[in-house]
């Protein structure tokens, strides 16, 4: 797994003066386009799109800094269809527009170059299960929220402050299935998972697919599939973020599945003080094809 994804690397490398087809380096990790970008994402700390965009800053500094070009072929050759569009993005990762850069020679920030190694972890043990679900539907209120990959999420707090204790009440009662009682569910997120972008999370509880939904709440379709269930006790909320990072980082390299499109669902219990929980981690996944 890790060769074919520094193959992957080495593709986006050779690249990076061309388009850059996600799919095909999906193709060249033997994995879906989706996996990839959230394996991507959990292993490098930020998203495909945001690497690919500050390697291309980076050799373009370089190039701007040779002087051998002109700023607008510079831009044009790393896919910007303006000089104005290419100035804001380099000023962005540099800190200084290119055309300073050039008169002044000035100190110009890198984006490495990632490669993946092995290195020793695991030595704990994941706590998980696989299960098969029939088409069930995730029931509760909605809200739009930004992504938030560390501490709380202050917009979801707020959102369930405000679903008051009668609301969530009503929602528990039409829990029927595991996972049983009230649920997060994320779901309809941006494929690069950048920080601040948004997606829709629900409040509710997982019922059977042709339950009545109240006028008053929103419901999510999920079709039938496979799951991975994690299960968690500990510090809240950081170990939850850590495990989802340690799914990918660790569980999915090791064993023979990979991520599908469907939401995320988080049963959570806490601690009187708010600090513990217990917890399950359902993600969608399939088996990967032999290779």
């Amino acid at each position: 797994m890790l060769e074919r994804l520094n193959q992957a690397m080495e593709h986006i490398e050779c690249r990076l003066d061309q388009r850059i087809d996600v799919a095909e380096l999906a193709r060249i990790a033997v994995t879906s386009e989706y996996h990839f970008r959230r394996l991507f994402s959990a292993l490098a700390g930020m998203p495909l799109s945001e690497y690919i965009r500050r390697r291309r800053l980076t050799v373009a500094g370089a190039e701007v800094l040779a002087g051998q070009r002109t700023l607008l072929e510079i831009a044009v050759r790393y896919g910007y269809t303006s000089g104005e569009a290419f100035a804001r993005a380099f000023r962005v990762m540099h800190g200084v527009g290119p055309g300073e850069a050039r008169r002044s020679g000035a100190s110009l920030r890198s984006q490495s170059r990632l490669s993946f190694r092995l290195t020793v972890e695991g030595s704990s043990d994941m706590r998980y299960r696989i299960v098969e679900k029939e088409e069930f539907c995730v029931v509760g209120r909605k809200a739009r929220v930004p992504l938030v990959y560390e501490g709380l999420n202050p917009a979801i707090a707020e959102f369930i402050r405000s679903l008051g204790q009668e609301t969530l009440e009503r929602i528990e009662r039409l829990s029927d299935q595991e996972p049983q009682g009230i649920v997060s569910a994320t779901d309809n997120l941006d494929p690069c998972r950048t920080e601040g972008s948004e997606l829709d999370y629900y409040h509710g509880v997982v019922a059977h697919a042709a339950v009545p939904v109240p006028e008053d709440m929103d419901a999510l379709s999920v079709p039938a599939g496979t799951w991975a269930v994690f299960e968690y006790s500990g510090p809240f909320p950081e170990a939850l973020q850590h495990l989802w990072r340690d799914v990918y980082t660790q569980w999915f390299p090791s064993n023979p599945y990979r991520s599908r499109p469907g939401p995320e669902i988080l049963r959570t219990r806490l601690s009187e003080d708010g600090a513990r929980a217990d917890a399950e981690l359902w993600i969608p996944v399939e088996r990967t094809p032999a290779a």
